[in-house]
């Protein structure tokens, strides 16, 4: 039994040295004994390549299917504008016009994404993508082109709501934002640069990002998937395919992608979506102050134990703080029962309440906590808006 061992060891010993050798000076001869390569003829000589097997469903690490399932509702936006130019002594000369053509209108293109939201033709977009446009036509992913009718926008959050006539549009499944988590996978689909529908993948970064200064009302979500230029409106979807924000900007010093972008979350998407619909904009409550956030120095200032709520500094004559008896100085701390934790939460609290009711308004007056009722006023356009 012994000299049958040795005998077995002996003749896997060697046969390991051979195929040491045989791995070292002809790898093609290994891989051909071991069935993991395959030949290509390449210029009529044959080369062995490493093919894996056939599948037909993707592998674990891959998100094809939530990009397969998203893509052919996101949209490309162009938008044209008419730029008059100023006018000149020399435009109504036959022979000026002649050799320098009429230089009264010259067009401007611009280029955006946007989601189509309701197979009845709804398209969501960002509001800086189509404020300025005299007309607005929508490419599908799959080929069809149609011109746009504004239905309505909100510049206080960017959105905006296109609608064009198509048959058998391919709408997107809302998600839930709100059980979103940071460390979530995400995938960014977009125009980027005019290049052509492009999908990049990140993770969720951070949630209910705000006091960025982009937008009025802003709870946006961060996330490192690369969103650039003409990603504006494009889509923000999770590993499922399902929406969970519209992409809207980026942090840069260079207009590329850093890895700091920020989208509108499909809660607020939902609201103003529904609201612009509905009625063509979005009605929301307002009292006239001017709020201030509390800051250690402020604090100081005024003697404050507590660093929540917001300060009102200002109070516009006859609005509805004024005449319900609100002056500047006051701590505003609570709306409707809500704690109130700085001036974003404020605007929030006030703008969901609707204009016409009473509302209970907690304040601060020196070191006396007192409950004051407020007539909710309607908000009033943004100034850009009107001026338009």
């Amino acid at each position: 039994m012994r000299r049958f061992w040795l005998l077995f060891a002996q003749t896997v010993t060697v046969g390991l040295a051979i195929w040491f050798i045989v791995a070292s000076l002809k790898p093609e001869w290994a891989s051909g004994l071991v069935g993991g390569g395959s030949r290509v003829r390449i210029a009529g000589s044959t080369v062995p390549m490493l093919e894996a097997p056939a599948s037909a469903s993707p592998a674990q690490t891959s998100y094809r299917e939530a990009a397969k399932r998203a893509m052919p509702a996101v949209v490309n936006i162009f938008t044209t504008k008419g730029a008059r130019q100023p006018k000149t002594p020399f435009m109504d000369d036959p022979l000026f016009r002649r050799f320098f053509g009429d230089q009264q209108e010259d067009r401007q293109f611009s280029l955006g994404s946007g989601v189509v939201i309701s197979a009845e033709g709804y398209v969501l977009t960002n509001n800086h993508v189509i404020e300025t446009a005299d007309e607005i036509e929508i490419a599908l992913a799959d080929g069809r082109k149609a011109v746009a009718k504004l239905v309505g926008a909100d510049p206080e959050t960017d959105l905006a709501v296109v609608k064009i006539n198509l048959q058998n549009l391919p709408a997107i499944t809302l998600g839930h934002a709100d059980q979103a988590r940071v460390g979530d996978v995400v995938l960014a689909i977009g125009n980027p640069f005019g290049v052509g529908q492009t999908v990049t993948m990140g993770i969720i970064s951070a949630l209910g990002r705000n006091h960025l200064g982009i937008n009025t009302f802003e709870n946006f979500i961060q996330t490192d998937a690369a969103i650039n230029p003409g990603n504006s409106g494009g889509a923000l979807i999770d590993a499922n395919g399902n929406l969970l924000g519209i992409n809207t900007a980026i942090y840069s010093r260079s207009g590329g992608s850093l890895g700091i972008g920020f989208a509108i979350p499909v809660t607020t998407v939902k609201t103003v979506m529904e609201s612009i619909i509905s009625t063509g904009q979005v009605v929301r409550g307002w009292i006239g102050v001017e709020p201030q956030d509390i800051t250690p120095e402020l604090a100081e200032s005024f003697g404050l134990t507590r660093k929540s709520g917001a300060i009102i500094a200002g109070v516009l004559k006859g609005g509805p703080a004024d005449k319900a008896g609100i002056r500047p100085g006051d701590i505003l701390i609570a709306v409707e029962g809500k704690p109130v934790s700085d001036t974003s939460d404020m605007l929030n609290l006030i703008a969901d309440l609707k204009p016409g009711d009473k509302a209970k308004m907690t304040v601060l007056r020196k070191t006396q906590e007192s409950t004051i009722d407020v007539v909710i006023g309607k908000r009033p356009r943004p100034r850009r808006e009107e001026q338009e």
